[in-house]
């Protein structure tokens, strides 16, 4: 099945990316009005509008600025580069689980769009303003969470722990990661014990 290319086929049709298209069971149709008061804000913005990956993109400044989604429980607005964005209203949800920056608005009745039309007016601006000056995005950290095995070596090893705490946040997570890498508890077991001289001597899990 071929995804859309014309932008209004999505609020007449839907995306083309399933086999509801076209159908009244497609979310983009069971949503619709909603997703046409959202499409009806943005254009209002002055923003222009596009299709890309089968779904009404919002532009300005060369920049994408928010995208129109549908699924079978909500429809949402997502707004590209959230990490620049003041979320003043506390609205923003992350659009999935591997999301590191909350940056959509999900909706599940239509009325809420107007309801909360300035605030969705204000974020726009927000990174329209951002794209006009240029601004990118701060680089989100990545949490890699300390293996409960390493947990228990440091309470257990007042020098090992001593040693741990003094190395740079870069060289924590680097064993972090390898250790998280392992499947067996044994097995980071046996690696916390060859990486305690390397701990000690003030290395990183990959440094010589």
């Amino acid at each position: 099945m071929a995804m859309i290319t014309e932008v209004g086929d999505f609020f007449t049709k839907g995306c083309g990316r399933c086999a509801r298209f076209a159908t009244p069971d497609c979310s983009a149709l069971v949503w619709n009005e909603g997703l046409v008061a959202l499409r009806r804000l943005c254009q209002e913005m002055g923003l222009a509008e596009t299709v890309k990956w089968a779904h009404p993109v919002y532009m300005h400044a060369g920049r994408n600025i928010a995208i129109l989604g549908a699924l079978r429980g909500d429809f949402r607005l997502s707004f590209m580069n959230p990490g620049l964005l003041r979320d003043t209203a506390g609205v923003l949800e992350p659009q999935g689980p591997n999301s590191a920056t909350p940056g959509t608005i999900r909706f599940t009745d239509p009325a809420q769009v107007a309801a909360l039309a300035p605030v969705i007016r204000a974020y726009l601006r927000q990174l329209m303003d951002h794209a006009e000056a240029g601004t990118k995005p701060p680089k989100p950290e990545s949490r890699i969470e300390m293996p409960d095995e390493l947990a228990e070596a440091l309470d257990a090893d007042a020098e090992l722990a001593e040693a741990f705490h003094a190395l740079t946040p870069g060289r924590q997570r680097s064993y972090f990661f390898n250790l998280n890498q392992a499947r067996q508890s044994a097995t980071r077991v046996a690696r916390i014990e060859k990486f305690r001289d390397r701990i000690i001597a003030g290395k990183g899990a990959t440094e010589r």
